[in-house]
């Protein structure tokens, strides 16, 4: 009798491992979907942009899949899960682990960027920042003329004497450079498309002039996805003579999209990734939700370095301000 009542049992518990195994299997097969879609560039359209920003937040539960997988037996799972986890470590993990040199050599320069959120950002608390983190420029994003006044009611003009830019009275078109150093405005780099985007050449003493261009493409929403993939490749490549680039702003783009990995592909280094920051999130702060993603970034060229990376809050703004403690060289 208890033989049987044994394999009665065994008899009726193999359908649902059977049912348990296949849907791990499927949910599986997502996760590879989704794996492919990162690793190959193949994000497109109003969903797919979007949902490629959170490729660390997907790495995280890629792993929880993979104890799932494990709790089902379910060896055809396993091997998928193993296979997508070995992948999104290899595009997740190196911006965590840095590999930039801390004691690289050349000028200082520390840069700040910051998005006001059409305005709305503490203009004291930028300026606290720019004084405490001895700032020697500072990129504003989404800079209005009421924002402007109470940048320098707050101060800045003292630290920051020189300014180059054009504010808007609401939303996210204006945008400016503040710096330490004297500057001058260069126009015809490059087309922009999205916001204004001004470039500057900084005389740093001793050596030459470093060019800095204030990034903001438009947002990737439904919409504007189309214009926002051409806002990011219309950013000028790294440089390889000339004075040593500079690109700091809100990209509305992370690590994990393509068209950003192309930008970096022309000799770029991001600053947060190479000093081991680059999952540190920058958006959205503020609201109901913590930060989730990287989008604001400082890019040098090969002949820049970062030794040091902060992301800090800013009340009323729903980015975080990034600063970059820079070296560069030429």
């Amino acid at each position: 009798m208890l033989v049987r009542e044994v394999v009665e049992t065994e008899r009726r518990a193999r359908p649902r491992r059977v049912w348990r195994g296949r849907l791990a299997v499927a949910v599986a097969v997502l996760f590879a979907a989704g794996t492919a879609v990162r690793l190959g560039g193949l994000e497109t359209g109003a969903f797919l942009v979007p949902l490629v920003s959170f490729t660390p937040c997907f790495a995280l539960a890629a792993l929880l899949m993979l104890g799932v997988a494990a709790l089902a037996r379910s060896r055809a799972a396993i091997a998928i899960m193993l296979a997508v986890c070995a992948c999104l470590a290899w595009c997740v993990l190196p911006r965590a682990l840095g590999g930039g040199d801390a004691s690289a050599g050349g000028r200082p320069l520390r840069v700040l960027t910051a998005n006001l959120n059409g305005g709305r950002g503490d203009a004291s608390v930028i300026v606290g920042l720019a004084r405490r983190l001895n700032v020697d420029v500072l990129s504003i994003q989404e800079l209005t003329y009421s924002a402007e006044d109470r940048l320098a009611a707050a101060g800045l003009g003292t630290l920051l004497p020189y300014h180059v830019g054009k504010a808007g009275f609401r939303g996210p078109e204006g945008s400016g450079v503040y710096s330490r150093y004297p500057m001058t405005e260069r126009t015809g780099l490059f087309q922009p498309v999205g916001h204004h985007m001004p470039v500057v050449e900084v005389a740093l003493p001793g050596g030459s002039a470093v060019e800095v261009v204030v990034v903001h493409p438009v947002a990737p929403v439904p919409s504007t996805v189309p214009e926002w993939e051409a806002g990011v490749a219309s950013l000028p490549p790294a440089p390889t003579s000339g004075a040593p680039r500079i690109l700091a702003g809100d990209f509305n783009a992370t690590l994990d999209h393509a068209v950003f990995r192309r930008l970096l592909d022309t000799g770029y280094t991001d600053a947060a990734a190479s000093t081991g920051q680059g999952l540190t999130p920058t958006w959205p702060h503020g609201r109901s939700l913590p930060p989730l993603v990287a989008i604001d970034h400082v890019l040098t060229d090969g002949r820049g370095s970062a030794v040091g990376v902060r992301v800090l809050d800013v009340p009323g703004s729903d980015h975080r301000a990034l600063f970059a403690d820079l070296r560069v060289k030429g």
